[in-house]
């Protein structure tokens, strides 16, 4: 008999209307941003900037067209930069009836940086978006999931509702922006197995090993993914990248797994949004997250704050 899996103990939540889980497909509309912020001087190599530019001008359209064939709604992360280079692309994803969210503004290396800096990265990516399809984000996905100490508090500084960049749970929770804060905004965890950078991406002297999977294969390994996640009652978040899961093989695997994750009895497929949503409005608990301070290294040891639940108030 095939056994069900475990659930997220630390994250309990109970899905609308009898739902038995949730599933989002989102997409990282990088474009040429995430290459550029790497490395400015890559704007140089022809080449490499149209393998990229394939992202919004080719496979964009085509996914469009997938989620409608499929009937799915879907998330689309989307940097400020990509938003001005491509704003006809940006238009069609909302006409679709997509969600849009923030993405940085040149998808900006994000590690270490400082609390200014970063709030000038978040406000130009909504300036941007704002001033191309007049949307106001709910949601972050941070470049390279690199959330700082500091984040939260500058997406609660200007309302977002949940992010996306964290790897600690199965399901969405709620967390405190800070240890002295009474705000919270909603984490949907994300996972590495879950991204098709790890199955797809390489290009000569940017990314990857030169090994690019098969699509069956990871369409075998997503879908094992998806049960696992229905079985446990949890949260299936699938990160794709235009330019790589919007290639032909990779993105007929991509419809087959949709198929197959709509097909899962009592399976909620929709947008980060309305996941967010449920959330802020039914989970209680708030949770911070255990720091570790180390001084000096080595020989001095290190300090570290638990997390902790509290209670926070319903939507």
């Amino acid at each position: 008999m095939k056994q069900p899996a475990i659930a997220d103990p630390l994250h309990p939540i109970i899905w609308p209307n009898g739902a038995k889980a949730a599933a989002s497909f989102t997409f990282d509309v990088d474009a040429e941003s995430c290459t550029i912020a790497h490395d400015p001087t890559s704007t140089r190599r022809m080449s490499l900037m149209t393998h990229q530019s394939y992202g919004p001008k080719v496979a964009v359209p085509r996914l469009l067209k997938i989620l409608e064939r499929q009937d799915i709604k879907a998330t689309f992360f989307i940097p400020g930069f990509t938003a001005e280079s491509y704003p006809d692309v940006v238009r069609q994803i909302v006409d679709g009836g997509h969600e849009v969210a923030h993405h940085g503004y040149l998808h900006e290396p994000m590690q270490g940086i400082d609390a200014a800096t970063e709030a000038s990265y978040i406000d130009r990516g909504l300036e941007a978006l704002a001033k191309v399809a007049g949307i106001r984000p709910v949601g972050y996905r941070a470049p390279w999931w690199e959330l700082n100490w500091h984040s939260p508090g500058l997406l609660a500084d200007r309302g977002f509702l949940y992010d996306s960049s964290l790897l600690d749970g199965d399901a969405p929770y709620r967390f405190a922006v800070a240890a002295d804060d009474p705000r919270d905004i909603v984490e949907i965890p994300v996972d590495w197995t879950l991204d098709d950078w790890e199955q797809y991406a390489f290009y000569p002297g940017v990314t990857g090993s030169g090994v690019i999977e098969s699509p069956a294969k990871v369409l075998e390994m997503w879908t094992l993914e998806a049960e696992a996640h229905h079985s446990q009652g949890s949260c299936f978040v699938l990160t794709n990248h235009p330019f790589i899961s919007g290639r032909p093989s990779k993105a007929v695997a991509l419809e087959q797994l949709m198929e197959r994750v709509k097909a899962m009895d009592g399976m909620w497929v929709t947008t980060m949004e309305q996941i967010a949503l449920h959330t802020k409005a039914t989970v209680n608990e708030v949770h911070t997250h255990a720091r570790i301070e180390v001084p000096v290294f080595p020989g001095a040891g290190a300090q570290f704050e638990p997390a902790v639940v509290r209670q926070g108030v319903l939507a």
